[in-house]
């Protein structure tokens, strides 16, 4: 074998970055063992744990922090960790009336009231549907009167036309997404979660949202649709707060000394220093000036420190050094740096009742928006209050247009902002009183820009900004000017973001997950090993080896790339150990025949890999393709199956073909006896000589039948539909004993309304998952609220003492979109994979064979679904993870088929003579032994997934289970009297 020494090597360097990424997630789980034991099941002080040492180095061979591998190790999904899992949809409705400036005119409103309809059913853009239904109630009407605005008027002129006002009510469409999007995003991080995930749904008005360890549903929808609030407020210079925060931070120095029993003469005392530092307000000064000189405070031990000066141990005044060397205030609005950690703190002491005494009424005290770049450390800044209010001086309404240009002058980025007339007067009276004297830049002061209650940026005022544009300039980045420009829009473009689909995990069922996923995982690891070893012997050993190795590569590729393992993965993590082997069988058994025409064992092994590559290539291949077809087009736990599934292609081809290889070439040269079967299985299908061509049309019969009853029952008793394909509202419920379905069932349809509710048990007799349509076309809160409210009082009716594990909530929108989008997805993949088959095997036939073979299985499955919907014991649901399994189906279909294909192209390239039929007969006999122990092995193991998976994946995994049963069965008996029938000339 050529290139050993290259494939040992790579794959040592692949172990050790494996290893090193998998070490991350060790490391983790080790530090919270630690803070779990330090709190003793106290949430608050394990928390305040991690948070004192996230910046600690916790990894001491790379000195890495207790963050840095948080962000690295490997991160669970909601459905393991528990969590919320939020769909906002973006209110494009709301937008085009703001534009419009509320118009009032009918036919505008008739259009958008239709609209509103029109986009629950239909996959189009909500400003064309908007565009199509003016043009059809007013032929004639022009749209430019309506959008031309006194506030639009630079971007659309009265006498646009209709496509160019379309084009221009898109572009807004655009940026109040994208303005959403960075909002949502930054009160996200604001929230402290830890590993949070927002992704900005490509092509749609919907935000993508994951709170892993989020269970308080009230407080992530308290801050997701809250209306984005902007303000500009003047500023107090730095010189001007060190005497107070000086005073602010002796008093909480004279409050630590009274809780420790001090007397009331050193609390006194303690308040007449703070009133005299107060009255120099240069203490503070002079004491920074003196710690430079000489930091005598480094002798002191942390605690004391902390009790001498509280604040200052917390926070970092602004102070840098002078050309004279004595630290002098940073003139601006920043007066003082926190760590991200201790925010929490200072706001406990900024709320005490004696420092809010002494903090001046018309001051603010507020957190920058996100940490100074390259550290995790948070600015404080003080807003002066102004007017009769006390609030700001301008707010987010007075902008017309924002938008980031290149800063010609300094070569950088600047903000280009624009204000209506009202706003430019009050600006430029606002502008002209910070740039102070406009003969002394020293005078000048900052104006600061606050997006909900957080300083996003003080730029400081040089002259008097009149006209009504301004231009924001500083040290910025192409990326912060688009952010920036995208804030200061947010008054200006008013399009709530409202909540379409939410799904809340509890811990409880998240741990239930994680075990009932580990323990398939293992199960289903150990049911492959033994299979292969009783099988193919001491050759088994070699595809347990490799298995086990690309468990390890596959884990450890999943961590690096940051990828999110869900149920459903652990799932793909499975099937993947299944198809493992496959590689595997394919190889022994073209070696056993190697073997069986007299080569000795070191050729056979040779010819065994080669004449086996191209048949695992392409069968991979096409497996392949349909998770990435999962990836492109799936969302949530969806995407988690297919990333694993992908991975798990690419790293069981790298151990089947390779790692499998140097193992048999260390045994060969240290001449160890290698066996491919034991003795048992050495003549399994051997001479097998079924006439599965000729009794095709009984096949085409059989199936042909089940297809036309599961069809007629499609159309007549249809499906059980999961909730996120019909909409609606799921809620997984624990009672504390035993619950009957029937009685919720009744008093479900007492409370909500006859046929709204569906009620199944969902594992053990005490659980039930309870789904219901009512209120499902009211999208506000108070309706899901209502919801909520009516399914506890039938539940409570039943048996008060029950607890909901998890909850979800489909809006219609939103269920349409994935039904139509399944069906594309699916109608797609097959597609592509006879396009696949059409490149590889150059004829038609091959190409015809594949898509209805895997068409076929798709229809069999379906109808199985819909004829067996309420006779088994557990759910058949018709939800995103089903269109996941008939994918996975067409998939390993393909990968059967393309195997059965090879060995018939290779056979008719051989025989120049005989019966055709004949020979393809044979071929598909020649690898019956392949494709019964390849589904054997799978079907061990989708078994296992059945049995330990959990009751989520239930349905999933049979899903699968009998996809690939019909998919064995179509491999052989349709896809190739298919190419028979329809190439009897060609083939020849």
């Amino acid at each position: 074998m050529q290139g050993k020494g290259v494939i040992k090597f790579f794959a040592i360097i692949l172990a050790i970055a494996c290893l090193y990424q998998l070490s991350f997630t060790w490391v983790t789980h080790n530090v919270e063992s630690k803070a779990k034991a330090y709190a003793n099941g106290n949430e608050d002080k394990e928390k305040a744990y991690l948070d004192s040492i996230s910046n600690q180095p916790v990894y001491p061979i790379f000195k890495h922090d207790y963050t840095y591998c948080k962000n690295n190790e490997l991160a669970l999904g909601l459905d393991l960790k528990g969590g919320m899992n939020v769909t906002m949809q973006i209110a494009l409705s709301d937008l085009i009336k703001s534009l419009s400036d509320n118009s009032t005119d009918p036919a505008f409103n008739q259009a958008l009231s239709k609209a509103n309809e029109d986009a629950r059913t239909s996959p189009d853009n909500y400003i064309t549907l908007f565009i199509n239904e003016y043009k059809k109630i007013n032929p004639d009407g022009k749209l430019a009167p309506i959008f031309a605005t006194k506030d639009n008027q630079s971007h659309l002129k009265f006498d646009a036309s209709n496509s160019e006002v379309e084009s221009y009510l898109k572009e807004q469409a655009n940026v109040a997404v994208t303005q959403s999007f960075n909002i949502l995003r930054t009160r996200i991080d604001k929230f402290g979660v830890t590993q949070p995930n927002i992704q900005l749904q490509e092509g749609t008005n919907r935000i993508l949202i994951e709170l892993p360890g989020v269970v308080d549903k009230e407080r992530v929808r308290k801050l997701l649709e809250g209306s984005a609030k902007l303000e500009f407020y003047n500023t107090f210079d730095n010189a001007e707060v060190i005497g107070l925060l000086q005073n602010i931070n002796t008093i909480l120095a004279g409050k630590a000394k009274t809780a420790k029993k001090d007397t009331v003469k050193a609390a006194a005392n303690t308040v007449a220093k703070a009133d005299t530092a107060k009255a120099t307000g240069g203490s503070l000064l002079n004491k920074v000036n003196k710690s430079a000189a000489n930091d005598t405070a480094a002798n002191k031990s942390t605690a004391q420190n902390e009790a001498a000066n509280p604040l200052f141990a917390k926070m970092r005044p602004a102070f840098a050094q002078g050309q004279n060397g004595q630290m002098m205030p940073i003139p601006g609005p920043l007066v003082g740096v926190v760590a991200q950690k201790d925010t929490a703190t200072i706001n406990k002491y900024l709320s005490e009742p004696e420092v809010k005494a002494v903090i001046p009424q018309n001051m603010k005290l507020v957190w920058g928006i996100k940490p100074e770049t390259g550290t995790k450390n948070i600015g404080l800044y003080a807003l002066k209050l102004s007017g009769a209010t006390n609030g700001p001086v301008l707010d987010g309404s007075a902008i017309t247009d924002a938008a980031s240009d290149n800063d010609l002058q300094k070569g950088g980025y600047e903000v280009r902002m624009v204000m209506n007339s009202q706003g430019a007067e009050a600006w430029a009276r606002i502008t002209t009183e910070a740039a102070g004297n406009p003969n002394d830049q020293s005078d000048n002061r900052a104006i600061a820009i606050v997006l909900d209650n957080n300083v996003v940026s003080a730029p400081n005022v040089q002259n008097a900004i009149t006209g009504g544009i301004s231009s924001i300039t500083g040290n910025f980045t192409k990326e912060e000017t688009d952010d920036l420009a995208n804030i200061l829009k947010a008054g200006r473009l008013p399009a709530p973001a409202r909540i379409v689909q939410e799904e809340v995990v509890g811990p409880s069922l998240g741990q239930e997950a994680i075990n009932h996923g580990l323990m398939s995982c293992v199960a289903g690891l150990v049911v492959v090993l033994v299979f292969m070893i009783a099988y193919y012997n001491r050759a088994g050993t070699v595809a347990v080896v490799a298995v086990i190795i690309n468990v390890f590569f596959l884990m450890g590729v999943l961590t690096s790339l940051h990828a999110v393992l869900t149920l459903p993965g652990i799932a793909g993590i499975v099937l993947t150990l299944g198809i493992a082997v496959d590689a595997n069988v394919l190889i022994y058994e073209r070696v056993r025949e190697e073997m069986a025409h007299g080569k000795s064992l070191r050729v056979s092994i040779n010819d065994g890999f080669k004449h086996a590559l191209w048949s695992i290539l392409d069968s991979n291949i096409s497996t392949f393709l349909t998770g990435l077809i999962l990836f492109l087009f799936g969302s949530g736990p969806i995407l988690g199956f297919a990333t694993t599934l992908m991975i798990g292609i690419a790293t069981s081809l790298f151990c089947s073909l390779l790692i499998s290889r140097v193992i048999f070439e260390w045994m060969l040269e240290k001449e160890l006896d290698i066996k491919f079967a034991n003795p048992w299985s050495s003549h399994t299908f051997k001479n097998a000589n079924f006439a599965f061509v000729k009794n095709r049309f009984k096949f085409y019969a059989f199936s042909g039948i089940f297809i036309a009853i599961g069809i007629g029952s499609m159309v007549t008793r249809g499906f059980n539909y999961g909730v996120d394909f019909q909409g609606g509202h799921t809620y997984v419920v624990t009672f504390d004993k035993a619950a009957s379905v029937q009685e919720i069932r009744d008093a479900a349809d007492k409370t909500l309304g006859v046929g709204k509710t569906e009620v199944k048990t969902f594992g053990s007799d005490n659980r039930v998952r309870m789904t219901t349509n009512y209120l499902i076309d009211d999208n506000t809160k108070e309706g899901d609220d209502k919801v909520e409210a009516s399914v506890r009082k039938v539940l409570g009716s039943i048996n008060p003492h029950f607890t909901i594990d998890s909850q979800q909530k489909v809006g219609p929108t939103i269920a349409n979109d994935l039904k139509r989008s399944a069906v594309w997805t699916v109608l797609f993949a097959i597609v592509i994979i006879s396009v696949y088959i059409l490149i590889r095997f150059r004829k038609w036939q091959f190409s015809l064979g594949a898509m209805v073979a895997t068409a076929h299985d798709a229809l069999l499955v379906l109808s199985f679904f819909s004829l067996f919907k309420d006779a088994l014991p557990f759910s058949l649901d018709i939800d995103q993870a089903f269109i996941a399994a008939i994918l996975t189906v067409i998939g390993y279909s393909i990968n059967d088929t393309v195997v059965v294909f090879d060995r018939i192209r290779e056979y008719l390239g051989h025989t120049k003579d005989g019966n055709t039929t004949t020979v393809i007969n044979q071929a598909i006999n020649s690898t019956l032994s392949r494709t019964i122990i390849t589904a054997l092995t799978v079907i061990f193991v989708l078994l296992v997934l059945f049995i330990f998976g959990g009751d989520v994946l239930r349905g999933f995994s049979f899903a699968l289970l009998i996809g690939v049963c019909f998919g064995t069965y179509s491999s052989i008996c349709v896809a190739t009297p298919v190419i028979i029938d329809f190439g009897k000339k060609d083939l020849k």
